[in-house]
C-alpha cells in the first residue's frame, strides 16, 4: 500500500523545491525525495552555493580587491590554507540546508530521504535506510538534477586527480592545477585559483570560450585571466593523464604536448540523472547526456510527469531552475504562467565576474538586427576608483531608431547584481532613453547605466 499525493517531486535542488512550495500553496498534497546528503540538491551541496562561497572567501582572504590599491603581492592572510576555505563554505551549506528543510516543513511538504525510481507511471519507489517505500502521485516533478561528467582518460582519485563536486575536497590548495574543461564551471574555479597565485593551465577542444556570451566581455575576461598567471590551451583534447615518479599530473594532449602540474580540476560538462530513475517504466527516455527532453510548460511525453531544472539542459542555472519549477506547478494545476526564457539573467561567476541579459551583438548581428552600443568603463566610475576595480564595463545594446533596449553586458564587481536593472527595464519595453533621464545614486556602480546611455545615444 503506498501513500498518495497529489505532487511528487524527486529531487530537493532549486527546481524540486519551487515546484513543491508552488504546489503546497494552492493547496495541494506535496512530497519531494532525495538523498539524506543531498536535501538542497547540487545546488547547496557541490554546486552553486559552495562555489560561490569559496570564490567570495577568496576574494576576502586573499585581499584580491584591495590590490590596486596596496600592490599585486597584498593578501589579507599570508598563508592561507583548504581548510581556511572550507571554514566558511561548510557554515554556508549547513545554514542553507536549515533554512530549506524549514521552508518544507513550513509549507507542510512531506520530505523523503532516499534514492527513488519509477515502478509505473503513476508510483515511486523510494529505498531509504528502513527499507522500500511505495509512493503514489497525480503528478510527478523529475528535478533530480545533475552529476560531474567522466572519462575514462581521466582517473579521478579526489586528490590529485579531482572533479568540480572533489575540489573543495583536496587536502591543501596546489601550486600548479591543470583545468580540463573551459566551461562556465571549469572557468569559474580557474579564475578562482588564479586568484589565490595557483598557475593555471585551462585545457579546452573547442578554439573559442563560452559562445554565448558576448565576445567583449570574454575578451576581457581572457586577458584578465592571463594577466593573473592562467594559460589557455584551446583547440587541445586530453587523451591520457597520469602520476609521474614525482607525484606530479601529466596530462598528455593529442597534439603531442605534456602538461604538468600538481593537481588536474576535470570541468568537462555534466551528466543528467535521469538515467537512474528507470525511466522505462513509464515510457520515458533520456539522452546519453541523462537529460528528459520536454515542451514549453516542462512537460514530458508522459503528460502527468514533468521535468525542470539541469535535468533539462541549458541554461543549467540555480535561478532559471527555481522559475521552471514553480511555473510547471502552476501549469499541472491549472494556474495562469507566463515563461519569459529571453529575459533570463545569467550570471558568470569568475573573478572578474560576468553578467548578461537579453542578446549579443553577435546575436543580433546574425538575425540581421541593426543595434548601436553604449559602454561605461568602470576605471571612469567614482565607485570603480573607489573599490579598486579599474577593469570592469557595462554595454548597452539598443535599437537606433525606436531606441528600446536590446541586452545589457557586464564584467566587473558587482556585474551580477547590476544587471537586473537593465533586465527590468527591458522586461518593461523601455528605451535608453530611460537611463539619461534616471538619477542614480552617486557614487554607485548603477551609475555606469546613466553613462553607458550617454555614449551610446552621443552616436545617434
Amino acid at each position: 500500500m503506498s501513500q498518495h499525493f497529489d505532487l511528487l517531486v524527486i529531487g530537493s535542488g532549486p527546481a524540486g523545491q519551487k515546484s513543491a512550495i508552488a504546489a503546497a500553496k494552492l493547496g495541494k498534497q506535496v512530497a519531494i525525495v532525495d538523498s539524506h546528503k543531498m536535501v538542497g540538491g547540487v545546488c547547496i551541496n557541490t554546486g552553486t552555493i559552495p562555489s560561490k562561497t569559496l570564490r567570495e572567501a577568496i576574494l576576502y582572504l586573499s585581499g584580491y580587491r584591495q590590490r590596486a590599491f596596496y600592490g599585486r603581492d597584498y593578501t589579507l592572510k599570508e598563508r592561507i590554507t583548504a581548510q581556511d576555505l572550507a571554514f566558511r563554505v561548510q557554515r554556508v551549506v549547513g545554514r542553507e540546508v536549515q533554512v530549506i528543510r524549514h521552508q518544507l516543513r513550513r509549507n507542510g511538504v512531506a520530505l523523503f530521504e532516499g534514492v527513488a525510481r519509477f515502478q509505473d507511471p503513476h508510483i515511486v519507489a523510494v529505498e531509504t535506510t528502513d527499507g522500500e517505500i511505495l509512493l503514489g502521485a497525480d503528478f510527478v516533478m523529475i528535478a533530480c538534477g545533475t552529476r560531474p561528467a567522466g572519462s575514462p582518460a581521466i582517473p579521478l582519485d579526489g586528490t590529485r586527480v579531482a572533479n568540480s563536486d572533489q575540489l573543495l575536497g583536496l587536502a591543501t590548495i596546489p601550486k600548479t592545477v591543470t583545468v580540463v574543461g573551459a566551461g562556465v564551471i571549469g572557468l569559474e574555479y580557474a579564475s578562482m585559483l588564479c586568484a589565490l597565485n595557483t598557475e593555471v593551465t585551462i585545457i579546452d577542444a573547442r578554439p573559442q570560450l563560452l559562445d554565448f556570451v558576448d565576445r567583449e566581455l570574454i575578451d576581457a575576461l581572457t586577458y584578465h585571466m592571463r594577466d593573473n598567471g592562467a594559460t589557455f590551451r584551446l583547440g587541445e583534447s586530453v587523451s591520457a593523464v597520469e602520476i609521474d615518479a614525482r607525484e606530479r599530473v601529466v596530462a598528455r594532449l593529442e597534439s603531442g604536448k605534456r602538461v604538468v602540474s600538481d593537481a588536474l580540476l576535470y570541468t568537462v560538462g555534466r551528466q543528467g540523472n535521469a538515467d537512474q530513475l528507470a525511466l522505462d517504466a513509464v515510457g520515458l527516455a533520456c539522452d546519453d547526456r541523462g537529460r528528459i527532453g520536454v515542451n514549453e510548460t516542462f512537460q514530458t511525453a508522459v503528460p502527468h510527469i514533468y521535468a525542470a531544472g539541469d535535468v533539462i539542459g541549458f541554461p543549467s542555472l540555480a535561478s532559471a531552475s527555481m522559475e521552471q519549477g514553480r511555473l510547471a506547478s502552476c501549469h499541472m494545476f491549472g494556474r495562469p504562467c507566463v515563461n519569459a526564457p529571453h529575459l533570463y539573467p545569467y550570471g558568470i561567476y569568475t573573478i572578474p565576474e560576468i553578467s548578461m541579459c537579453g542578446r549579443s551583438e553577435q546575436e543580433l548581428t546574425a538575425a540581421k538586427v541593426p543595434y548601436e552600443f553604449g559602454v561605461s568603463k568602470f576605471a571612469e566610475l567614482a565607485k570603480g576608483q573607489m573599490v579598486g576595480d579599474d577593469t570592469g564595463l557595462l554595454k548597452l545594446l539598443f535599437d537606433p531608431d525606436a531606441r528600446t533596449l536590446l541586452g545589457v553586458h557586464v564584467i566587473g564587481d558587482t556585474a551580477a547584481e547590476i544587471v537586473h536593472i537593465g533586465q527590468a527595464v527591458m522586461a518593461m519595453g523601455g528605451t535608453i532613453e530611460y537611463f539619461r533621464d534616471t538619477v542614480f545614486n552617486y557614487p554607485t556602480f548603477a551609475e555606469a547605466y546613466k553613462v553607458a546611455a550617454l555614449d551610446g545615444l552621443n552616436k545617434l
